[in-house]
């Protein structure tokens, strides 16, 4: 295999050996499994903020059989690239709310030059025979910044977010420079089908490009390669982890719960995974359905995250409502029907958390995969699966297709499909589970990052 050298904006070590494999995201198991492979290179942003540049000094740190390679990013490109461009700009369009974007033209400069900047640090340690891989919106212009540098590598890039189609795209001022730094890259790959079509489209309508066989495509002056390449984790790991979790956070909830069942919610706090909408589904539950009441409990784990933007202040603001509300209606003395927690949990823990969940609500507006889908089904026990009730707007819904798929906008919909999911039989819900496991073990992450880097190295096709 060839080294390959990763470009991500965020780096941190992993540690997947023994049981912690099983309680890591499916991401860092790739990232970890491609990298200690091809004795490679990781190199990004160190999460790190400095007060001024002269401060900054590359790091350079060994992690088993890969490096470790970081730079810091000081508070003006923090707050510029980061918090202004890459989450106050692509994050909301690309996830279909071009109304939430704040853009200024100063963040999208700061975001070319940080984008710069990792590539003159990256194309020192690029040898001749490397594959390049670069991840997500946070680097949409690196690629073209390499190629500047005299980088002629096979480059790849994979977007781990949702792509909107053109007609809102292009509300972004800079659409065009964004396309044509993905088509300096050899390869595109893309979570769905769908996010696949809206590249293909926007090649084809927006620059004049030339779609040639479905995947291969010509376009500002090159040629290259698109492709879908959903992300996954690793079952087997996740599963064995989840069953054999026996920690105080699992002994205190299945002691609260006194028997009830349980519905779950695992989000990061954010607009884009309908956390509103799947609290006015269970209320419609409990409103419809008065046969649960004391019989079911949910609890949503949404930890903080951006919590000085204002639209997430909003969302937070508006669940605590929702919450209150649904509590103040049907809290018995002893029964609370919703806990909304805001502090999240190891990933050994979650795992536990999602094996004694009967339901598993994984409902975003708008997400690349959602792997919280893939790893509720990989912990439940096969003999007594729960059921796992999914957004046909989760990149999961493309692969897991028999879940409960349902419309979250829909909640009144959505309330009726808890209570199908709850009074499911056992036949049933075995035979969903065996039907999502048999993809899910057929497509595991390592797949993913085989297929992925496997395309890449095949040159020959390249222009």
């Amino acid at each position: 295999m060839r080294r390959l050298l990763l470009l991500s904006n965020r780096v941190s070590p992993i540690q997947t050996t023994g049981a912690n494999r099983g309680a890591t995201g499916g991401l860092a198991v790739a990232i970890h499994d491609a990298l200690t492979e091809s004795q490679g290179v990781w190199f990004g942003w160190s999460g790190k903020v400095l007060e001024e540049v002269s401060e900054r000094v590359p790091q350079q740190q060994r992690q088993e059989n890969y490096e470790l390679s970081t730079i810091d990013l000081t508070e003006e490109e923090h707050r510029a690239y980061y918090n202004g461009y890459s989450n106050g700009v692509l994050w909301p369009v690309l996830h279909y709310r071009p109304d939430l974007m704040d853009y200024h033209s100063s963040h999208f400069e700061a975001y070319r030059r940080v984008n710069e900047l990792f590539a003159d640090h990256l194309v020192s340690q690029v040898r001749s025979d490397d594959v390049i891989w670069i991840h997500d919106y946070h680097l949409m212009l690196a690629a073209p910044a390499l190629r500047k540098r005299g980088v002629n590598n096979p480059i790849g890039f994979f977007l781990h977010t949702p792509l909107p189609p053109p007609e809102v795209f292009t509300a972004l001022p800079n659409h065009a420079e964004l396309m044509a730094g993905l088509c300096h890259c050899d390869l595109v790959g893309f979570q769905t089908p769908t996010d696949l079509r809206a590249f293909l489209d926007y090649v084809a309508f927006e620059a004049r490009g030339r779609v040639l066989d479905g995947e291969h495509i010509e376009a500002f002056g090159r040629r290259l390669r698109a492709g879908s390449f959903p992300i996954s984790i690793d079952p087997d790991s996740f599963g064995q982890a989840a069953e054999a979790v026996r920690n105080e956070a699992r002994r205190r909830l299945l002691t609260s719960l006194d028997g009830r069942r349980l519905l779950l919610g695992v989000d990061r706090l954010d607009y884009s995974k309908g956390l509103p909408q799947r609290f006015l589904a269970y209320e419609h539950l409990l409103d419809c359905y008065s046969e649960y009441r004391r019989r079911v409990t949910l609890l949503q784990i949404a930890p903080h995250s951006r919590s000085d933007v204002p639209e997430y202040i909003a969302i937070r603001r508006r669940l605590e409502e929702l919450s209150g509300h649904i509590n103040g209606r049907f809290t018995e003395l002893d029964w609370v029907p919703l806990r909304y927690v805001n502090r999240g949990l190891s990933r050994s823990a979650l795992a536990g958390v999602l094996r004694i969940a009967s339901v598993a609500l994984v409902t975003p507006l708008r997400d690349g995969m959602n792997l919280v889908a893939k790893e509720y089904v990989a912990a439940q026990d096969e003999e007594d699966p729960g059921v796992l009730v999914l957004s046909r707007f989760a990149g999961a819904a493309h692969e897991l297709e028999a879940a409960l798929i349902v419309n979250p906008l829909d909640y009144e919909a959505t309330g009726e499909t808890l209570h199908q999911a709850l009074s499911m039989s056992l036949e049933e819900r075995r035979e969903r589970w065996r039907s999502m496991m048999e993809v899910i073990r057929a497509q595991d992450v390592t797949h993913w990052w085989r297929s992925f880097v496997g395309a890449l190295a095949q040159d020959a096709w390249r222009a």
